[in-house]
């Protein structure tokens, strides 16, 4: 809060890695992903005043984190918006997108879960990140990515379908639980 270099460099070294991991969730290019880091950061010491301090400390890094992954996640949406124009889906529904059961047999690890995810289209990564895992409703995603409701609904259909083909390509063996 008081602009102090050596605190920030430590926050920098504490924190890098950690958003590198919610950057590359958005962007499967190791360069963009350092640079949106850093973009972040920038973001970040520019708003700290705005980061709301709870008064319990073991809630503090909780929070932090919280609040810091969602500045990147923006960062990265707004990147990924600047280079490309995004498609409309106003002409599918839900209904018309078939809905199966998929159960992993296996755990996978962080490493195959990126892959999986980086094999996606762009605009189905970007709403299964925020609707599964950072918990935005379809609306917030609409909004946050001047999409159509049903467009974010559809989107994350797909999404889910073509993580369920993608993993079923990925995994051998008679239960699928070994990954190449």
């Amino acid at each position: 809060m008081k602009n102090d270099n050596k605190s920030k460099e430590v926050v920098y070294k504490s924190f890098y890695g950690y958003l590198m991991g919610v950057v590359f969730r958005y962007v499967s290019d190791r360069n963009d992903a350092e640079e949106l880091v850093n973009d972040s950061f920038i973001k970040i010491f520019k708003n700290l005043s705005q980061f709301a301090h709870p008064r319990d400390e073991d809630a503090l890094t909780k929070a932090f984190k919280g609040w810091i992954a969602k500045i990147s996640s923006r960062t990265a949406i707004d990147f990924i918006r600047s280079r490309r124009a995004l498609v409309y889906m106003d002409d599918f529904t839900e209904a018309e997108q078939p809905i199966t059961e998929w159960n992993a047999l296996t755990k996978l690890n962080v490493q195959d879960i990126l892959r999986l995810l980086n094999g996606l289209p762009e605009l189905h990564r970007l709403v299964f990140n925020l609707y599964e895992i950072e918990g935005y409703a379809h609306d917030e995603i609409a909004k946050l990515l001047s999409i159509p409701e049903s467009s974010s609904r559809v989107y994350l259909t797909r999404a889910k379908q073509k993580l369920r083909v993608l993993y079923s390509n990925t995994s051998v063996g008679t239960y699928g639980t070994e990954l190449i």
